[in-house]
């Protein structure tokens, strides 16, 4: 079922986007939610990066562990049990998270509460999280150092202060070491958006086709083609509306956003995702095997080795590159779909 709105926005708030994946409506969201006494669910990189899990904020200050992207399936624990006992007291919830994961807890629950707010995000699929831990510990050998922090979705020098400022406090002066690589040439995202090392379940997506959340949220991939006027670089989300619920809350938090209505089919042309699960490779099973096996250098050899083309693919993607880039120039925005991954180490 298509949902009620389709919107391009942003939050107005230059710092608070800086921090975030794209337009940054959920730290709107989280905000409405502060200020009524309630709690947010969402998902945070453990202390030692090595994971991600669902924790509870309940305080502002804390709201920069839940915000931007984690490409790993996060640990569920009994976050399903808390967020019914915070219902029943009362609480207004804010539960985000995957499309599953949402359904998941909706069925856990066995009713509606008028006091949940479920925020799902498009989803490509959920990443192995034994891959990503070994990905780090490739890294901190490499590094010398322990990975005290992991933005995935990196875009430039502004990033650092807001992203990445807890974590570089932390860290005695000196002490620090960075690592920027682009999500094209990244072992472990190549892996993941080539599709390897997906749950066997991603690939035929039960939750594209049954949606639960009040709203769900994703980049606006695409937004030059639907609205180049909203596009100043920082990062578009794309909203859709999925319930009253999320129509009327949506409405209260969007004097907070520049936003622009648009058509479903148009916000949803450079994000597949929201509707179809991605094709299983022919060597998924294999790559698995390999993973128990191989080392991650030999993993990247295998699965993360540059694609090669032809010479008259490369002249075609060389001008395209071009044009792109000159128009960049010419519209003074930078495209949302580049971007990497920036380790912080403590060396």
């Amino acid at each position: 079922m298509k949902p009620e709105k389709v919107y391009a926005c942003y939050n107005k708030d230059k710092d608070v986007r800086l921090s975030s994946s794209s337009g940054a409506v959920f730290s709107s969201l989280a905000e409405y939610v502060f200020n009524r006494n309630g709690v947010v669910y969402g998902v945070a990189m453990s202390e030692d990066c090595y994971s991600a899990e669902f924790i509870a904020v309940s305080d502002k200050s804390k709201l920069i562990k839940l915000r931007g992207s984690k490409y790993l399936q996060a640990k569920v624990g009994d976050t399903f049990k808390k967020v019914k006992v915070e219902l029943k007291a009362g609480k207004l919830v804010l539960f985000t998270g995957t499309g599953c994961q949402v359904n998941g807890l909706k069925k856990f629950l066995g009713k509606d509460y008028d006091n949940l707010i479920c925020m799902d995000v498009i989803c490509h699929g959920a990443p192995s999280p034994a891959l990503w831990r070994e990905y780090v510990q490739y890294q901190e050998k490499k590094s010398g150092g322990k990975l005290k922090g992991i933005n995935f979705r990196y875009k430039d020098e502004s990033w650092i202060d807001f992203g990445m400022k807890g974590v570089l406090e932390d860290i005695p002066e000196g002490f620090a070491k960075r690592l920027y690589i682009s999500k094209d040439k990244d072992p472990y995202m190549q892996m993941f958006l080539r599709d390897y090392c997906l749950r066997p379940a991603c690939y035929e997506c039960v939750a594209k086709r049954e949606k639960m959340s009040d709203l769900t949220v994703a980049d606006f991939w695409g937004i030059n083609d639907i609205a180049p006027e909203m596009n100043d670089g920082l990062g578009i989300s794309l909203v859709l509306i999925r319930t009253q619920k999320g129509k009327e809350i949506f409405n209260y938090i969007s004097c907070k956003m520049k936003l622009k209505e648009v058509t479903y089919e148009a916000g949803v042309k450079g994000n597949p995702a929201e509707y179809k699960s991605c094709a299983r490779p022919s060597q998924r099973d294999t790559f698995f095997d390999d993973m128990h096996t191989m080392s991650f250098e030999e993993l990247e050899g295998k699965y993360a080795a540059p694609i090669k083309y032809s010479l008259k693919t490369r002249a075609k993607r060389k001008v395209k590159k071009i044009i792109k880039n000159m128009l960049r120039v010419i519209e003074g925005a930078e495209s949302n779909t580049e971007y990497g991954l920036l380790f912080v180490f403590r060396v």
